[in-house]
């Protein structure tokens, strides 16, 4: 019998409508997409595609440990980029966080994104054993 667990994470974002930061089935994670905001103000962080990039991921990377996992554990991630333009500057800040046997990705442009983010990245990642 499958089990489907809330994951809270109190050192990420707070969701800004009526979902989860991340819910588990069975043996995977699946996370909300996080955009740049800063946990402690909920503002978008200054800087770029890169800053931003780099704090939705460090978003992630604590959505993940709040439910037992890591982005070391990521099987797929969706990027959505507000301009594909940007797909350099984030596929390197991207890299820093995934520098072996990396995930499945899919990258898209969006027409807007939550609070003008230039990006936002969700992924789906195993359970750590328990």
């Amino acid at each position: 019998m499958s089990t489907k667990t809330i994951i809270q994470a109190a050192a990420a974002p707070r969701p800004i409508g009526p979902y989860s930061v991340a819910v588990r089935a069975g043996d995977l994670i699946f996370t909300a997409g996080q955009v740049g905001l800063d946990p402690a103000s909920g503002e978008l962080v200054g800087g770029g595609i890169e800053a931003e990039t780099r704090r939705a991921l460090q978003n992630l990377e604590n959505v993940l440990k709040a439910g037992g996992s890591s982005l070391q554990l990521a099987v797929k991630t969706t990027v959505f980029l507000r301009d594909m333009n940007d797909f350099a500057a984030m596929n390197a800040v991207y890299g820093e966080f995934f520098t072996k046997d990396y995930p499945a990705r899919s990258t898209v442009q969006a027409a807007a994104l939550p609070k003008g983010a230039a990006v936002e990245i969700d992924v789906v990642a195993l359970a750590a054993p328990a």
